[in-house]
C-alpha cells in the first residue's frame, strides 16, 4: 500500500509497521473507575448520543510526524466523510455499516466494515462505554477529559483515546494507538454542530461509476 493511503487509513485503523517492529504494548485492562470517572463517562455518553451532526476541519499527525489537513463530516449514527486537502487525492466515506477508501488519482477503491475501525465506536447508534467497549483509563487535565477505549472482544487491535474540552463538554481530538504504540492524532477545529448534510456525502457506492 502506498504511503499516502496509510496516512488516510490512520484516521480509522492502527497503521501497519513501516520500519523495525516495536515491542507490543502491555496487556490492556479495564480501569478501576472512581465515582468521578463514572460521572464523567455518563456525561460523555450523553453528549455523544446527543451529537447527531458535525462538520469540522481536521489536522492529522501521523506516527512519523507528517501533518495533513482536510474537511470532515460526521453524522451519527454510522456516517462520516473525510476529504484531504489538495494535492492529496484521498477520501474516506462511511455509511450503512460499510466504508470506502478512495484514491482519486490512482482510481483505487478499498472497502471495509465500519465495525472493524476504532471510529466505529464513536459512530455507533446507542453508544455505551461498557460491554462491547472497555474504558482502560480516564484522565483529567485543566479544561480537558481524556478517555481511553478498546473493543472488549479484540484488545489486541489497539486503543482509541477521545479528548474532550470540558466546560462545556465537546469532542476536540482523538488518538489511535496500534499494538506497537504507534500513534495517529486527529484534531478538530472550526467545528459546526447540528448541520443538515446532503446524504450523497455518505454514499459508499463505487465513486468511479459517477466520474
Amino acid at each position: 500500500m502506498k504511503r499516502r493511503a496509510l496516512l488516510a487509513l490512520g484516521l480509522l485503523f492502527p497503521l501497519p509497521a513501516l520500519s523495525q517492529p516495536r515491542p507490543p504494548a502491555p496487556a490492556l485492562r479495564p480501569a478501576t473507575l472512581s465515582a468521578q470517572d463514572r460521572s464523567d463517562i455518563g456525561r460523555i455518553e450523553a453528549y455523544l448520543n446527543a451529537l447527531r451532526a458535525m462538520r469540522a476541519r481536521f489536522l492529522q499527525v501521523a506516527p512519523d510526524g507528517q501533518v495533513t489537513e482536510g474537511n470532515a463530516w460526521i453524522q451519527r449514527p454510522g456516517r462520516m466523510r473525510f476529504e484531504y486537502d489538495p494535492p492529496s487525492p484521498l477520501m474516506l466515506v462511511a455509511g450503512g455499516g460499510n466504508g470506502l477508501f478512495y484514491d482519486k488519482s490512482l482510481k483505487q477503491v478499498s472497502y471495509f466494515p465500519l465495525s472493524s475501525t476504532p471510529l466505529g465506536i464513536l459512530l455507533s447508534e446507542n453508544l455505551k462505554l461498557a460491554g462491547e467497549v472497555t474504558v482502560s483509563a480516564v484522565e483529567r487535565l485543566p479544561g480537558q477529559i481524556h478517555v481511553v477505549l478498546y473493543r472488549t472482544a479484540s484488545p489486541g487491535d489497539g486503543t482509541l483515546t477521545l479528548v474532550f474540552a470540558d466546560g462545556p463538554l465537546s469532542l476536540r481530538q482523538w488518538m489511535i494507538t496500534d499494538p506497537q504504540q504507534r500513534e495517529t492524532t486527529v484534531s478538530l477545529f472550526n467545528v459546526s454542530l447540528g448541520s443538515t448534510f446532503d446524504q450523497k456525502l455518505f454514499d459508499t457506492a463505487d465513486p468511479r461509476l459517477r466520474e
